[in-house]
This record gives structure tokens, sequence and C-alpha cells, in this order.
């Protein structure tokens, strides 16, 4: 086992500094999602007409959709600079899953957005 040069740990640090600012762009994305989805509600409960929940639904779901792409590209840049089994199975899991749910979260608005073309 070699010990890491210099360059090596830069690198290392550079990524990992470079992960956690992907997460937090995800992270952020959610929070902006839940403010405008709540905004929309409060908007929706003060006017007299019924409250469009779908709506409010589909903007969640496009910032947690998108927020999920963020999340699993942070994902990719850990696993790039500790490319073990271990980390390549979390990894694997992870975005297995994150991938199903951004599909599905996908066909909803998808199916959602031609109800409302429709209607």
């Amino acid at each position: 086992m070699h010990s890491p040069s210099s360059v090596e740990v830069h690198i290392v640090a550079l990524v990992q500094w470079l992960k956690l600012a992907v997460e937090l762009v995800g992270v952020v994305l959610v929070l902006v999602g839940v403010l405008i989805a709540v905004t929309q509600l409060i908007r929706g409960a003060v006017r007299s007409g019924p409250l469009q929940f779908n709506t409010v639904r589909l903007t969640l779901a496009r910032y947690l959709a998108l927020a999920l792409e963020f999340q699993l590209g942070a994902d990719v840049l850990a696993t790039a600079v500790s490319p073990d089994w271990e980390h390549i199975g979390k990894l694997g899991a992870v975005a297995v899953i994150r991938t199903g749910l951004n599909f599905f979260l996908t066909k909803e608005i998808q199916d959602e957005q031609q109800r409302q073309t429709r209607a």
C-alpha cells in the first residue's frame, strides 16, 4: 500500500468539498420546493375557490426529482475518490433506489400534466 501524494490528498479534499456543495444544492432545492408548495397551499386556502392539491403536488414533485438528481451526483463524486467494492455496492443500491423514485416522480408529473391539459 502506498502513501498518498500531496496531489492525491488535495484532489480528494477538493472532491469532498464539491460533494458537499452538490449535496447542499439538493437540500436547498427540497427547501425551496417545500416553501413554494406551502405558499401555494396558503394562497389556495385564502381564496374562496377549491384548493388545487394536484398543482401543489406537481410543484413539490418537480423540486424533489431535481434534488434527487443532485444527491445522486454527490454519491457518484464520493465513490469517485474511494472506489472500493463496498462504496461501489452502496452507490449501486442508492442509484437504483433514487433512479426508481425519480422515474416514478417524473411519470406522475407527466401523467398529471396530461390530465390538466385535457381538462
